[in-house]
């Protein structure tokens, strides 16, 4: 087996550079994640894939994206699919639950077969922090709404449409982002909500979905779980999110760059491991940041990469899901678009 960091992350560009190949062959990444930037007609993503993946010795590589629909997705027209936002199923829910299910599975079942033609494997979301009033913006309609059991139903529909199309969703943001009043790419947010209240909304729809192979740190304070350190460097966090959450799996930070994170990138990197991450992300592509995260950056511990490994390989869905569903799997796309429009002009 390879030696391989843990760490995934972005590139600059919508081809590898020199200067980043001979870094990603020296320092041999888990995998890469994509943005808008290295984004054009879907016969360059193909070939910018395939150019990453050769640029690591091992063989399960997740190539991640977010693709959430609305105003988070990269993957936009003329070359594809347009994607409604989280916000939209929300308000359908409303109307019609079962309608609601149906066309979230679909959305993200033709999400998923879209980014699996490309080559994409893993994709950050479903979004399942809850909608507050007054709470910033940077969440708002990208959440599948207030109640968190309809959130927590619709995200495991989200999860089973990317799974069945053989993309791994990524769950975000643990253990809950909703309550926010700043937007932690650009600044700290601090919850002060009583634990006891958090338990019973905030942290219900990562409870409920625990199976989910990946999960996605906040960059938050959570103040009675740590009052000094954001979620994604707390080793208090982390522990509470393993041990009251009961999530098991694979824990993934978001971007190490963002500015809710304080000290160097190598502190982060490094605190970040030290409290519980499996997984360290850095998003921008630039090679002097990717540099120092490098620096600091562990191999991947072989219990994590076999599980990553296994789910890749074979992803799967939640066994009591609704049967009918399986009636799309093998529909053609456009069929399935028509299917989600009338669902959703209802």
């Amino acid at each position: 087996m390879s030696q391989k960091k843990n760490i995934v992350f972005g590139l600059s560009g919508i081809e590898v550079l020199p200067e980043e190949r001979a870094f990603f062959q020296r320092q041999q990444p888990l995998g890469f994640i994509l943005f808008s930037r290295n984004i054009g007609n879907p016969s360059q993503v193909r070939d910018l894939i395939q150019d990453l993946r050769s640029t690591v010795a091992h063989d399960a590589i997740p190539i991640l994206i977010d693709q959430e629909g609305g105003r988070v997705r990269r993957l936009k027209p003329p070359h594809y699919r347009e994607a409604e936002a989280a916000g939209k199923y929300a308000a359908l829910s409303e109307k019609n639950i079962t309608d609601a299910k149906t066309a979230v599975f679909l959305n993200h079942f033709l999400m998923g077969r879209e980014l699996s033609e490309l080559g994409i494997n893993v994709n950050c979301a479903p979004v399942v922090d809850l909608l507050f009033e007054g709470a910033h913006s940077i969440i708002g309609d990208r959440s599948f709404g207030k109640d968190p059991h309809i959130v927590s139903l619709l995200g495991q529909y989200a999860m089973a449409g990317l799974m069945a199309a053989g993309v791994l969703p990524i769950l975000k943001h643990i253990p809950g982002h909703g309550r926010a009043t700043a937007d932690s790419h650009q600044d700290l947010p601090v919850i002060s909500t009583a634990l006891l209240e958090l338990e019973q909304t905030d942290f219900i729809p990562f409870k409920k979905l625990a199976y989910s192979p990946l999960a996605m740190t906040a960059h938050v304070i959570v103040h009675d779980l740590d009052p000094v350190h954001p979620v994604t460097v707390s080793q208090k966090a982390i522990d509470y999110i393993r041990e009251g959450i009961g999530y098991e799996n694979i824990i993934i930070t978001d971007d190490l760059s963002m500015k809710a994170l304080s000290g160097t990138l190598g502190q982060r990197a490094e605190m970040s491991q030290a409290a519980g991450c499996d997984v360290l992300l850095h998003c921008n592509g630039k090679l002097g940041e990717m540099e120092e995260i490098a620096q600091h950056a562990q191999l991947i511990k072989p219990d994590v990469y076999e599980r990553l490994a296994n789910w890749l390989n074979k992803c799967y869905s939640p066994e009591d899901l609704d049967a009918t569903l399986d009636r799309y799997v093998n529909m053609d796309s456009q069929d399935l678009e028509l299917q989600l429009a009338e669902l959703l002009t209802t």
